[in-house]
């Protein structure tokens, strides 16, 4: 995963596999402070006991389909690499939290990436999850929320193809407003 977008929807698909219908991504960075936080919570069915302990080796899977799970070996390794380290906390039906630090200016963070089209990747293959998306950073907050997005506009689903771009442009546009580093935005080909 060359991006840490990539690595949020590989979490997230994990959530919604742990039938949780509301999910919470909360990224926190800071320049000042050197730190860069992400943390993904969800009120899925949580992570047995006897996996929690060993949810971050890429051979302990729950999957049927592949006996490898990267999703998370993988963003403890890019945490670890830059100094910081994954904290993964679950309760069976109840949900789990995963947080990551990492160091904000080390060399080998990764970028951010399209975590617009990531949400938007979220919304439209999932109708029925709730999604909350929080982006803090030394300029200000940014808050998305598909609840709030559904009630404003009057409408039951997201699903309209230029809808779900008007929503990725609206990210991308409030993420800019507050200086979120690491982006990777589409050109506009309008």
């Amino acid at each position: 995963m060359k991006t840490l977008a990539l690595n949020i929807l590989d979490i997230a698909q994990n959530s919604i596999r742990a039938k949780a219908h509301e999910i919470s991504i909360t990224i926190t960075e800071s320049v000042k402070d050197d730190l860069f936080q992400i943390i993904i919570k969800d009120n899925g069915s949580g992570i047995p006991k006897d996996i929690l302990t060993n949810v971050t080796d890429p051979f302990v899977t729950t999957r049927t389909r592949r006996r490898m799970g990267l999703g998370l070996p993988l963003l403890k390794y890019h945490a670890e690499i830059t100094g910081g380290y994954l904290k993964i906390k679950s309760e069976e039906n109840k949900g789990t939290t995963v947080k990551a630090v990492l160091s904000h200016k080390h060399l080998d963070r990764q970028p951010l990436g399209d975590i617009a089209g990531v949400i938007k990747i979220l919304i439209a293959s999932n109708p029925g999850t709730e999604f909350y998306y929080n982006h803090t950073t030394d300029s200000g907050t940014y808050f998305f929320s598909t609840k709030d997005t559904r009630e404003f506009l009057e409408t039951e689903e997201l699903k309209d193809q230029s809808l779900l771009q008007d929503i990725t442009d609206m990210i991308n546009g409030n993420l800019t407003d507050i200086n979120v580093s690491g982006l990777e935005q589409k050109a506009n080909t309008k």
